[in-house]
């Protein structure tokens, strides 16, 4: 099998890590002392250069942010998936060039505002998520981030009496 280059299908997955590891971050800073700093670097990510589209995601970050303050019974893990969703929406909408331009300034943002959560790197040997956590996908490997009970090995021979 040859190996892939990280413009061969690699930039997606980095994408994908990237959004999640966005989504999480916008939940797990809202109402932080680091909130404002975090929410206008991603609104200016979002806003692409964009003031009038800026200002909508500061506005918009800003409703998630009191909705989590608040608490009535909004879903964390929704208020993520939501998140992550905007960001893989905005990659989507960009071309190759564009979506890796992106990807690393929103490794970047991360990495300056979030800097105890995962950081994203690939390259010709696979998908590397670190941090906290030390998640390394190669050779056409899965890997996830939130995964449940999940146990990883070879299953269990079956007995006489299981066939």
């Amino acid at each position: 099998m040859a190996e892939r280059t990280l413009g061969e299908g690699m930039l997606e997955e980095v994408v994908t890590a990237l959004a999640a590891t966005g989504g999480a971050a916008v939940v797990q800073a809202a109402g932080t002392d680091a909130w404002g700093a975090f929410r206008n670097a991603v609104a200016r990510w979002f806003g692409r250069g964009r003031p009038e589209r800026e200002q909508a995601e500061i506005e918009r970050l800003d409703r998630t942010a009191a909705a989590l303050e608040a608490g009535h019974e909004v879903d964390h893990a929704r208020e993520e998936g939501l998140w992550q969703a905007r960001f893989e929406a905005l990659f989507e909408s960009m071309d190759e060039a564009g979506r890796a331009q992106a990807a690393t300034e929103l490794r970047s943002l991360l990495a300056t505002h979030v800097p105890v959560g995962p950081v994203v790197a690939a390259d010709r040997a696979g998908l590397s998520i670190g941090g906290d956590v030390d998640v390394r996908a190669d050779r056409g490997s899965v890997a996830a981030l939130r995964m449940g009970d999940v146990v990883l090995g070879s299953p269990s021979k079956p007995g006489p009496d299981e066939g």
